[in-house]
C-alpha cells in the first residue's frame, strides 16, 4: 500500500485532476489532502466537485484535512469556524465567484442557496488531523511545545514560525501545507512542508511517504514530474527531542 499527502491546492482544478491522473494508484492506496481547496484561485467549486467525484468512484482511501480558508468559508457562512471576518480579504471572493455569487452584494442565504449541499457537507466533514504513523499530517503545523492531545485548533490551521523554525518532541514526522515554499521544505526527522505556491504560479507538490517520492506539477503545465526525496531521510534517527 502507497500513502500520498497533497498540499495547498487554492482553486485551481487543472493541476489538481492532471496530479491525481498521474499518480501511479493502486486500489489499496491512501491519498491524504492537507487542505485550503479552496480561495485565491480560479475555481474552487470545480476543486471541491473534483475531489467529491474522485471520492465516489476512485477505490482508494481519501481523507480530507481542513485548511484555514475552509475554515473560514464555513465562518462566513455561518456554519462553524473562525475567522469570517477576513474571509473576503484572503481570496473568498474568488471562491464566492466560483459558486456565481456577487462578492458583497447576495445575502448569506442567497450565497448558501449557490452551494450544492454535497459541498456544504464536504467543507463540514474536514478533519483537523490525520495521524498515520510515523507520519502526522496537518495543515499549518502543531505547536513544538504541546503533546498532540493538548493541541489547540487555531494553531493547527495557522501556525507558523512558532513551528517551521523549531524542532518539536512528538514521534512523528509532521507533513503540512499552509506556508507555501518555492520547494518542499525538508527539516528531518520533523517536519516536511509540500505547500509549493501553486496558485501563485509555482507548483502542487505531493508526497508518496512509502518510496519517499515527489511528484509535482507547475501552474498552467500539463507535465507532472517524479522526483526522488529517500536520500533525505537515510541515515536520519527518529528520536524525539530531548
Amino acid at each position: 500500500m502507497a500513502r500520498y499527502v497533497i498540499g495547498d491546492i487554492h482553486g485551481c482544478p487543472e493541476e489538481l485532476a492532471r496530479l491525481l491522473e498521474a499518480l501511479p494508484l493502486q486500489p489499496a492506496d491512501r491519498i491524504v489532502f492537507l487542505g485550503d481547496y479552496v480561495d485565491r484561485g480560479p475555481d474552487s467549486s470545480g476543486v471541491i466537485s473534483h475531489l467529491i467525484e474522485w471520492q465516489e468512484r476512485a477505490p482508494q482511501e481519501l481523507i480530507f484535512l481542513k485548511g484555514n480558508h475552509e475554515d473560514m468559508f464555513l465562518s462566513y457562512l455561518g456554519l462553524g469556524g473562525n475567522y469570517g471576518d477576513m474571509f473576503l480579504f484572503n481570496g473568498g471572493g474568488a471562491t464566492l465567484a466560483s459558486y456565481g455569487a456577487a462578492r458583497r452584494v447576495e445575502s448569506r442565504e442567497e450565497i448558501l442557496a449557490r452551494i450544492p449541499p454535497g459541498h456544504l457537507e464536504f467543507l463540514e466533514n474536514l478533519r483537523l488531523y490525520y495521524l498515520m504513523e510515523p507520519f502526522l499530517c496537518v495543515h499549518a503545523g502543531i505547536h513544538p511545545a504541546r503533546p498532540l492531545a493538548q493541541q489547540v485548533e487555531e494553531e493547527l490551521l495557522w501556525i507558523r514560525d512558532e513551528f517551521i523554525l523549531n524542532r518539536h518532541p512528538l514521534p512523528y514526522t509532521v507533513l503540512f501545507g499552509h506556508t507555501p515554499q518555492r520547494e518542499a521544505f525538508f527539516h528531518l526527522p520533523y517536519k516536511v512542508g509540500l505547500d509549493t505556491g501553486l496558485v501563485y504560479g509555482n507548483k502542487l507538490s505531493c508526497l508518496e511517504v512509502e518510496e519517499k517520492v515527489l511528484f509535482q506539477i507547475g501552474r498552467g503545465q500539463r507535465q507532472v514530474h517524479r522526483i526522488g526525496v529517500k536520500d533525505r531521510w537515510e541515515q536520519i534517527p527518529h528520536a524525539p527531542v530531548a
